[in-house]
């Protein structure tokens, strides 16, 4: 095959090692993946995720070496890689890289656990491959660019691809074979915001799908199948029918010096991303100023394109999860809050006083904002208050982002957290799988990390 972009990225996929990667990047992997398995162990009893996971214990086997982390199952890779897939991306609370618009975890680390459990492959090669994951579907979201984002859920797209790597990676596929991998990936790349509309469940089908096609499309490579070569770039690639801003540069940019996965942020609330800023920045406007909801006449939160083209279809949400991507919603909460947690969602967000202060909230597009988008997400608002003032706040590293990130501390406590709220596990099976997870690098051999049934 032709040196190419797709089949750089594609080579660097295949041949990366554990020892390859620096220490500090392997730490963050570690940080991810704990963050990662929290995430999935909220997704119990969330309606979706059970209807997803009640379908791939129908169509799979009765056991497996791959667990499903719900129900503590066992099954095939491709179906325990999809349930745990839809499982983690259902309470928001899973990572996400700004510059890609791109959650990596929640694609990346149910194919990575599937196949080193199935294949009875190592702790470090987990996180080789996991990395090898994180580093190429980063890639194709900054590829793809922000045109693709304004309809494409970037998850659900660029999602194929690092599920594709993270499994080849696990795999051993030489770089000819991971570019046929990426082909096959490529070509069923799918996910369209207009679920958001109407609340469907289309979300948690996204990564259930990127991650069970990424995996699928590895396996068939392995075996021989061919993809398109360049999936990518290609006349009638990817960026041709998805994209009108797409640069190839950006697939190959600083392979092996630049580890992408280092840049990758945690969530502190429980909702879409683009709400943090404005969420951070009224929390410092409150803080400071002594307010209190009571006192909020008036809140415009200044933010990028992107904000209002995904959040701007929601007005009056009609479900818990379709208020995490309200605007109106998230500030309420917080403001009420301090914080908005599965908690505060779950419980609060169709009263009265909730939906009195998101009507009060308003999001305008801001030129300094959406110019330094997506690289860095500005939080601003203006508030202006019952008795007149006019205050402004602004954040420039919402909390998560690698410049004011979690502490090991503070993923841990988010991950019981996830757990007891849902209770998906017990504060006890929590402490001893995150314990494991924390030397992941150590195990021989990756088993499962929740024993016995639920």
């Amino acid at each position: 095959m032709s040196t190419t972009a797709t089949a750089e990225l594609a080579a660097f996929a295949a041949n990366l090692r554990f020892e390859d990667i620096p220490e500090p990047v392997v730490r963050k992997a570690e940080d991810l993946l704990v963050d990662w398995f929290g995430s999935a162990i909220a997704g119990k009893g969330a309606r979706a995720v059970e209807t997803l996971t009640r379908f791939t214990a129908s169509m799979g086997p009765a056991s497996g070496a791959a667990e499903v982390l719900i129900d503590r199952s066992t099954s095939s890779a491709y179906f325990a890689a999809m349930s745990n897939a839809a499982a983690s991306h259902v309470a928001e609370q899973d990572d996400v890289h700004n510059g890609s618009v791109f959650h990596p975890a929640t694609v990346v680390f149910p194919v990575a656990l599937a196949m080193a459990q199935t294949l009875g492959s190592s702790g470090k090669q987990l996180l080789a491959a996991a990395v090898a994951g994180y580093e190429v579907g980063i890639r194709v979201g900054e590829f793809l660019g922000r045109s693709h984002y304004k309809v494409f859920h970037t998850t659900g797209t660029a999602g194929t691809l690092a599920a594709a790597a993270a499994a080849g990676s696990l795999l051993g596929l030489t770089p000819a074979q991971m570019q046929h991998a990426f082909g096959s990936a490529g070509t069923q790349s799918a996910g369209l915001w207009e679920f958001l509309r109407t609340a469907a469940d289309s979300k948690q089908l996204h990564t259930a799908h990127a991650a069970a096609a990424g995996l699928m499309s590895a396996c068939l490579a392995q075996d021989g199948f061919t993809g398109a070569a360049q999936i990518l770039e290609g006349p009638q690639g990817m960026a041709a029918g998805m994209s009108s801003d797409a640069d190839p540069a950006k697939l190959v940019d600083g392979l092996g010096t630049r580890w992408a996965t280092a840049e990758t942020s945690f969530k502190y609330h429980a909702s879409c991303r683009h709400t943090h800023p404005a969420a951070d920045a009224l929390l410092q406007v409150m803080q400071a100023n002594n307010l209190k909801p009571a006192d909020l006449a008036r809140v415009v939160t200044h933010v990028h394109q992107s904000a209002i083209d995904v959040l701007g279809p929601v007005l009056d949400p009609a479900t818990v999860h379709q208020s995490k991507f309200s605007m109106g919603t998230v500030l309420a909460l917080v403001a009420r809050f301090g914080h908005a947690g599965l908690v505060e969602f779950d419980q609060h967000f169709r009263e009265d006083i909730t939906t009195a202060l998101r009507d009060r909230i308003t999001m305008v597009l801001d030129a300094e904002v959406d110019a330094a988008y997506p690289q860095r997400w500005i939080g601003k608002v203006t508030v202006t208050t019952t008795d007149g003032r006019v205050l402004q706040g602004r954040v420039d590293e919402p909390k998560g982002d690698p410049g004011n990130t979690l502490s090991r501390e503070e993923i841990t406590a988010k991950a019981q957290r996830l757990a007891a709220f849902s209770g998906g596990a017990s504060e006890a099976d929590m402490t001893r799988a995150i314990k494991s997870l924390w030397d992941i690098a150590q195990h021989k051999k990756v088993g499962p990390l929740l024993a016995g049934a639920a």
